[in-house]
């Protein structure tokens, strides 16, 4: 085995180990009892993804500056800079705890990592790559219909329920959620008008989420047929 796949290995392995850990850390009774070990492993982490992230850095500045650009710029260049970097500005700025908890948020962003040394997830994104234009359209159109869905029932609840329907802006969480089928039941229209359009809304809804998901799907299922011909 070459020396680079046992890196890729190690890394792998590091970043799955990062994932329990951020799990296993959310429990307080561990917090308190292993918060050192949190931390020591932390910091060991840290320095192993920034000595990669840099590797690839001068590996790409080395190759050619286009190949720097692409790559720092790149889904996995800012993959790995975002999931080192909260943690130095957590260590060298003063920040409030509220702020820390949010930077603590982006480690999340290391499960990503695992894509680049995943077979299966290169390949989801190759799918969603080679569709981007189409659920850009679909995006678009999303949001339309969410702000005109918005807009229609404020002017058709705000008389009946102004607490919840108070404004365009807060009306804006009872379309997104209705139009993506959810329907959590928190904020629902009680007039007739209110009514009839959310039923309609609800059936746009069904549209709206079946369009990316099939698009997506086609995709998906080209590649796996491009790579079995390959």
């Amino acid at each position: 085995m070459k020396i680079h796949d046992k890196i890729d290995k190690f890394i792998y392995l590091l970043i799955t180990l990062n994932v329990f850990a951020m799990i296993l850390e959310s429990h307080e009774s561990l917090r308190n009892l292993y918060s050192k070990s949190f931390y020591y492993f932390e910091f060991f982490s840290i320095i192993i993804f920034t000595i990669e992230y840099f590797y690839r850095v001068i590996y790409n500045f080395k190759s050619n500056k286009k190949s720097l650009f692409k790559y720092v710029f790149s889904f996995y260049g800012i993959i790995d800079l975002v999931s080192i970097l909260p943690f130095y500005l957590g260590s060298l700025m003063n920040l409030d705890g509220r702020f820390i908890r949010i930077l603590r948020l982006f480690r999340l962003i290391r499960i990503f990592k695992i894509g680049r040394y995943s077979s299966s997830l290169r390949l989801f994104v190759k799918a969603m790559t080679s569709v981007k234009n189409e659920l850009t359209i679909t995006l678009f159109l999303s949001l339309l219909i969410i702000l005109f869905s918005a807009s229609a029932i404020y002017y058709l609840e705000y008389d009946a329920q102004p607490d919840k329907f108070s404004s365009i802006t807060e009306s804006i969480w009872w379309a997104s959620v209705s139009l993506a089928t959810v329907g959590y039941g928190d904020v629902y229209p009680v007039t007739i008008g209110g009514k009839i359009f959310a039923g309609i809304i609800s059936l746009v809804g069904i549209g709206i989420v079946a369009i990316p998901t099939g698009v997506i799907s086609a995709s998906f299922v080209e590649q796996i047929n491009k790579q079995k011909k390959s």
